[in-house]
């Protein structure tokens, strides 16, 4: 079976990296196209992959500065045209289900998120900050990606979406059907710490820009005078410690080394944001940590109240408040909450996106319907 990655852009280091590190390992042969490939911007082991590049990737200043050029990715990707392949394997929050390929090809498209400034204007607009002339020239340029960007996931063979949130946003945007499988979680570097070894503070481990919804905690922790250490940095930084108490405490960028034992210790994770997935979630659970989370998007998936931690309703300091208020975090068992976080382990996804690949392969050999059968349940 010749099988292609295909991956939205290759300049920053984020979720959907750890995805596409995963399916490398998984499909070692396999050639990686993408848009654009900074390798002074992304690890020196990227290098040594067979990444292809779009013409797009030669444009001035787009290594570093690639949101100027979004309208143009369509353009870019629509003229990818993959043929010799039996499957290609997009890794998606952009526009990279858009190519092109054979009707003996299988597109399966695993999808971080329907292209979010295309669909969620609104909320993007509001975390970015734009001026109003900004927004009134952007419109009319997004209703016509809209149009675009359904029709191309009108091509996809098969979605895969990384939790329940999204799978509704894929048949709300797309009209398509989907399966889920979660995204990959190292949950080896999370161990639970002694009981004797946890200590009194709440933690958000987040990059600080205003989407997050950092302020609620910040804010929420203040008001109860309860320790909160903050681990992360961003463009909010100055804001958020313009609001802060004093039991607030901002660590700034925390070295992966240092964050398992940082996370191990804390009373519980704080993840006021709505969110896709959420890995930090996950591995807070790893840690036996129970976490405290909005009540939207990964978080249902990821968080079992009363077993792993709590949900808050409504995202407001309120609503944050009146569950920290009455938190108890002796109340959950690290190892039930463990054990709950293993689901979401790297070996998991790994399994099952196998399985996806081979089974909707030899369904499409065989010209027959495709149901895909987990192999873990």
């Amino acid at each position: 079976m010749k099988i292609a990655l295909v991956h939205d852009w290759l300049n920053q280091i984020g979720g959907a990296e750890d995805v596409l590190e995963v399916l490398v390992h998984k499909y070692p042969q396999s050639p990686i196209f993408t848009s654009i490939f900074a390798p002074d911007l992304m690890p020196e082991r990227y290098r040594q992959w067979d990444i292809r590049t779009l013409w797009i990737d030669n444009l001035p200043i787009i290594h570093r500065r690639h949101q100027p050029y979004l309208p143009f990715y369509p353009l870019a990707w629509n003229g990818l045209y993959l043929k010799e392949f039996d499957v290609v394997l997009s890794n998606k929050s952009g526009f990279c289900h858009g190519l092109q390929f054979d009707d003996s090809t299988v597109h399966i498209c695993y999808c971080l998120a329907p292209t979010r400034y295309v669909w969620q204007l609104d909320n993007y607009l509001g975390g970015e900050g734009l001026g109003k002339p900004t927004e009134m020239l952007i419109r009319p340029l997004v209703n016509l990606l809209r149009r675009w960007d359904y029709a191309a996931a009108q091509r996809v063979s098969h979605f895969i979406a990384i939790s329940s949130a999204i799978r509704r946003r894929i048949k709300t945007f797309y009209d398509r059907e989907s399966s889920i499988i979660f995204p990959p979680v190292d949950t080896s570097r999370f161990q639970p710490a002694l009981q004797m070894e946890i200590e009194d503070y709440y933690l958000v481990v987040s990059r600080l820009i205003p989407y997050k919804r950092i302020d609620l905690a910040v804010q929420a922790a203040s008001e109860l005078g309860l320790p909160l250490k903050i681990a992360g940095r961003g463009r909010d930084l100055e804001r958020l410690k313009s609001i802060a108490g004093e039991t607030v405490e901002f660590l700034g960028y925390v070295p992966d080394k240092d964050l398992p034992r940082l996370i191990a210790r804390c009373r519980a994770l704080l993840f006021p944001g709505l969110e896709d997935f959420g890995i930090t979630t996950v591995q807070a659970q790893s840690a036996g940590r129970p976490v405290i989370a909005f009540k939207g998007g990964g978080a249902l998936d990821t968080v079992l109240p009363g077993v792993t931690g709590e949900h808050f309703d409504s995202m407001s300091v309120g609503s944050l408040k009146s569950v920290m208020a009455r938190f108890d975090a002796g109340a959950y068992d690290p190892a039930q909450i463990r054990r709950h976080a293993l689901k979401f382990d790297t070996s998991v996804f790994s399994r099952k996106i196998t399985a996806f690949v081979e089974q909707a392969w030899h369904a499409h050999q065989n010209g027959g319907d495709f149901a895909w059968q987990d192999p873990l349940f």
